[in-house]
């Protein structure tokens, strides 16, 4: 029998009796085993997004993807002759040193671990941290990923979630529109108050229970202030943020409602002389 030379090695001493089945079995693992797992831990997903919440799905899947590599790994190691007991024991002493020099990768994951158990947010959710608000892509070992509403990524490790405020934007169902509006002194405020709650009710956006609350908030330099609060189902708050506003403004243009800006008045007292104002045309201006 000639002998099967590749990169100068001779396989066909491979490719006999034991060796042969084990070369078969490594093929096997590798181009049947790795897309098994990968197809398989996808459709878990797929399947427990239905039932799960989606970051409980993605848990699911990391976990049986994860497993079967490492199952996959320790089955070529064993074909190899490596013996498991010795890797595990060369794993555990690897894994005192890098705990002693990964302390914050640790308390990462950890945290990672109270987020999911307590779940103050899920995969979806609109939350803010600080100055950053974000769609939460993932919530992975070490930190939680999102995507700002300018299309910015933003990685965010676990332990600084489990010690900073956070505010679930999304969480319920339904929001508030709070709107902060000014009319003039002279306005009729039971009219003002007619107009805002009949805008409510025709703008389909606007939930009729709870139903709109308006208070009167103070009296400003200039106007008094009105707090106008709104509902809208969570999907439709910046839709109808948008267009209660425009529709505002038109209606209290049509009925002749004042929104005032600041004047600055200049006023001349008693002990004062009058500020002294001259016209002039064009030709004095010119000269």
């Amino acid at each position: 029998m000639n002998p099967i030379i590749i990169f100068g090695i001779d396989i066909g001493q491979y490719l006999t009796g034991e060796k042969l089945f084990v070369l078969i079995r490594l093929v096997i693992l590798i181009i049947i085993g790795l897309p098994f797992v990968y197809i398989l831990s996808r459709w878990v997903k797929s399947y427990l997004s239905k039932k799960l919440s989606a970051q409980r799905a993605m848990i699911f899947e990391k976990l049986i993807f994860y497993s079967g590599i490492m199952i996959i790994f320790i089955s070529i190691l064993n074909d190899f002759g490596f013996k498991i007991s010795h890797l595990l024991g060369a794993a555990g002493i690897l894994g005192i040193a890098v705990g002693f020099a990964s302390q914050t990768s640790v308390s990462n994951v950890i945290s990672g671990f109270f987020l999911i158990g307590e779940e103050p947010f899920k995969v979806d959710d609109v939350i803010k941290i600080g100055d950053t608000t974000g769609i939460v892509l993932s919530i992975d070992t070490l930190s939680v990923k999102l995507r700002t509403f300018n299309n910015q990524f933003v990685r965010i490790p676990n332990e600084t979630l489990i010690k900073s405020e956070i505010i679930n934007i999304t969480k319920f169902p339904i929001r508030r529109v709070d709107l902060n509006i000014g009319v003039a002194y002279r306005e009729d405020i039971g009219k003002v108050r007619n107009v805002l709650l009949d805008i409510a009710r025709k703008n389909p956006h606007c939930l009729n229970e709870p139903e709109p609350v308006i208070i009167l908030s103070g009296f400003g330099q200039s106007s008094v202030d009105i707090f106008f609060g709104i509902w809208a189902l969570k999907q439709d708050f910046l839709t109808l943020k948008n267009t209660i506003t425009e529709e505002i403004k038109m209606r209290f243009d049509a009925e002749g409602i004042e929104i005032p800006f600041p004047h600055i008045s200049l006023y001349a007292g008693s002990e004062t002389k009058p500020i002294p104002v001259q016209v002039m045309n064009t030709e004095q201006i010119n000269n």
